[in-house]
């Protein structure tokens, strides 16, 4: 009898082994780029050359070149401008967000200013100003893992005060991360932008949620009242925007994992007041996932009115994170020099794919650039900025949040090699 207990012990303990083997191998040998440190200090070997004849790794179209703009950070995040030019970030693992400046305006941040710690692993960040020029009072609004809060903003210190919670969130999760941002009105996408927005992403990697404000975005007044349900059926959309002439919110969404290299679809959704992006039941364009849903249904689950389909899909697993449109850019860029965007540019879309982990091969690790007409019709894909990922499978970076500004600007923050890039045009 006990013989016969050890080899059934035996047989378990070798089935399991050649499961996880086999679970590995299809969902998991791609993984060390995300969770390896980096393969180098991205900050000494950083390719600064516009015509890209240095061989070193990042690569950009011709006319562009890339710098570093603030290092020695912990896993950055979202990124800002307060009213006066200075870049803050999010440094969610440390629960702190750090102001920027760069007060010679060399394109160097000349020092690292903790504007607030102590934080819940923050995450978005958005500013709100009242009065005029002469007489003008300031608001940073933080959004925490489980709340948001408004902090009196000292502009001369840059240091936030006397903090004032707005709103409570479901705290932690598979998906932490919340994300804000003032928009316009949520019918009509019109009007003032005085209404503020959170992402809240799904708790797991694929369930039938029981907290009602999960895989959804929320909006509300500034105070934190009327908050009330914008869209839902996102798993996990970190990052949104506005279109600069429809006025329509963007948002990348990313698909569930464990269904193999190519499937779901990571996405770009144009996101509307009180539709259902499809999450759990359906992903991409309406396709419905057999997989999770076994459930019988009359018609389609996965079809229009009742479910909204992407914009745009994106490779599976790529990781879609920050997005931010090009804008029509006539004059000179914010701070007064420089050259405008090339027209051809104009209300494009550029996205930061931080890059996969459960995937048989890398992928994404790059920012790309979505052709678009000035409605936001999709017209084609290309890589803007490629080169995180290195032919070894390893990873110097992940691009995370993006901004872009007028003159020919863009700002990367990368959690993984620790840095924020200055991008420019010439």
């Amino acid at each position: 009898m006990k013989k016969i207990l050890i080899i059934v012990i035996g047989i378990i303990v070798v089935s399991g082994i050649i499961w996880a083997g086999i679970f590995y191998w299809q969902n998991l040998r791609g993984v060390w780029p995300a969770v390896l440190p980096p393969t180098g200090n991205i900050a000494e070997v950083i390719n600064q050359s516009a015509d890209n004849t240095t061989g070193l790794p990042l690569k950009l179209p011709p006319g562009f070149s890339i710098s570093i703009f603030a290092k020695g950070l912990i896993n950055p995040r979202v990124m800002t401008f307060d009213p006066d030019s200075n870049l803050l970030v999010s440094i969610t693992s440390e629960g702190k967000v750090a102001a920027l400046p760069d007060k010679d305006v060399n394109g160097v941040a000349d020092s690292v200013a903790i504007v607030v710690g102590g934080l819940n692993r923050p995450h978005g960040l958005a500013f709100r100003c009242e009065g005029n020029a002469a007489v003008q009072k300031c608001f940073l609004y933080i959004a925490e893992s489980d709340q948001i809060a408004v902090y009196d903003y000292d502009r001369e210190n840059l240091r936030a005060a006397n903090k004032r919670k707005i709103a409570d969130l479901p705290n932690g999760g598979e998906h932490f991360t919340r994300t804000i941002g003032f928009g316009p009105d949520p019918l009509t996408g019109r009007g003032q932008v005085n209404r503020l927005y959170v992402s809240i992403g799904s708790d797991c990697n694929v369930c039938n949620e029981s907290d009602m404000k999960r895989a959804k975005i929320f909006s509300m007044n500034p105070d934190g009242s009327d908050f009330k349900e914008f869209a839902k059926g996102l798993r996990n959309t970190v990052f949104f925007t506005w279109h600069p002439v429809t006025g329509q919110m963007w948002g990348t969404d990313m698909g569930r994992d464990f269904l193999g290299d190519d499937l779901p679809p990571d996405e770009i959704n144009i996101l509307a007041a009180n539709k259902n992006y499809g999450w759990p039941v359906c992903y991409g364009q309406n396709i419905h996932d057999s997989v999770f849903d076994k459930n019988i249904y009359i018609r389609n689950p996965c079809m229009e009115p009742f479910e909204t389909p992407s914009h745009i899909d994106i490779p599976a697993h790529s990781a879609p994170l920050g997005l931010a449109f090009v804008p029509e850019d006539i004059e000179k860029g914010k701070f007064g020099f420089g050259p405008a965007w090339p027209k051809e540019y104009w209300n494009n879309l550029l996205v930061a794919y931080h890059g996969s982990w459960n995937r048989s091969a890398p992928i994404g690790y790059k920012v790309v650039r979505y052709k678009l007409d000035q409605q936001g019709k999709y017209l084609g894909v290309e890589d803007f900025i490629t080169g995180w990922l290195a032919s070894d499978g390893q990873a110097l970076g992940r691009p995370a949040g993006i901004l872009v500004l007028p003159g020919g600007f863009v700002y990367i923050s990368d959690d993984k090699a620790g840095v924020i890039y200055r991008v420019s045009y010439k």
